[in-house]
């Protein structure tokens, strides 16, 4: 059964008389249309002149009309909660006797696990990422500032591939201590240590990875939290296995960072998914509650930060797997 039919099902249980779909990536999920400008309705797929002969030709079971003509008549209609505001203000003025109910949810759990065909393209994705990393590392050079760095990365994710997934954090020494920090004209002296995150945009999908420069003259201290965050790091990839909740997998991580006495300074979640988007379902915190499956692939990427002194992040990108997960990265 496909995501669409699953999608049709959901909807006739709770009783919809339709639904609409806007995001981009929602609809790529859904379908297979990679159009940035239509609505997906149970019946049919609405867009403007610029795209309707390009979904006609790729998609061509879909009935394509005029997103001009967009109003449904039915009561109950499935809406996504993520949309802009303006937009849902439009949508309610057009169809006044609408009753909107939201199916976000309903979507982002369809997408948790990826097709073959998904799964293959973020491999593909990060196994090119993880290829512009070691290339970078032999661009950087001490002198060079912070944005210099991510401009690097940034060329090579446009020659490579396709362009960012996000944008490329560089941070040199104690920036590093601020979870996304912009890149600035900080100038790295080659003898501090830089945290990297970055993600290169493949075949539609994104791709994730955080590593660190670690210059031999660093601190004690810096090596004890370096040491501690990838022991947190490993133990949470090999503690991955289908059936265990999302919370239990980041507390693997946290317990072991709360013990090296470093627990408050880990302040986000172990992880999210990644796929047609940068953030996706499930998400990996300690409220966690999605129940692992083969085939979701998120980051396992704990932290430790200490403000105006250091920071250190390892992620890595895991697909789950039958008995365990394979590590993309």
């Amino acid at each position: 059964m496909t995501r669409m039919e699953e999608l049709k099902r959901t909807a006739a249980r709770r009783r919809l008389d339709d639904i609409m779909v806007f995001g981009e990536a929602n609809i790529r999920a859904l379908t297979g249309i990679d159009c940035d400008s239509a609505c997906l309705t149970a019946e049919a797929v609405y867009t403007d002149f610029r795209y309707a002969a390009m979904i006609r030709r790729t998609v061509p079971d879909f009935k394509v009309r005029d997103i001009r003509r967009l109003k449904l008549k039915g009561r109950k209609i499935g809406y996504e909660s993520s949309m802009p505001h303006g937009r849902f203000l439009r949508l309610q003025k057009s169809m006044p006797q609408a009753e909107f109910v939201d199916i976000e949810d309903d979507i982002r759990t369809l997408r948790m696990v990826k097709t073959p065909e998904e799964q293959e393209a973020i491999r593909a994705a990060e196994r090119l990422n993880v290829e512009i990393w070691n290339e970078a590392k032999g661009i950087f050079r001490a002198g060079m500032t912070e944005r210099e760095m991510a401009r690097a990365v940034k060329r090579l994710m446009i020659e490579r591939g396709d362009g960012e997934a996000f944008e490329t954090i560089v941070c040199v020494g104690a920036n590093a201590a601020e979870c996304h920090h912009r890149p600035d004209d900080t100038v790295w002296n080659g003898r501090e240590p830089v945290l990297v995150d970055m993600g290169v945009k493949l075949g539609g999908v994104c791709s994730d990875l955080t590593r660190n420069i670690v210059p031999k003259s660093v601190r004690g201290l810096y090596r004890k939290v370096y040491a501690l965050v990838e022991a947190a790091n490993r133990a949470a990839i090999a503690a991955v296995r289908p059936g265990m909740t999302a919370a239990k997998l980041d507390k693997v991580a946290r317990d072991i960072i709360e013990k090296g006495g470093f627990g408050k300074c880990f302040g986000h979640s172990l992880g999210h998914g990644v796929g047609y988007e940068i953030h996706e379902s499930p998400t990996v915190s300690r409220r966690g509650k999605t129940v692992l499956e083969p085939g979701m692939v998120f980051t396992v990427e704990p932290g430790i930060y200490l403000e105006g002194n250091l920071g250190v992040r390892i992620e890595d990108l895991v697909l789950v797997t039958e008995d365990g997960c394979e590590v993309l990265s």
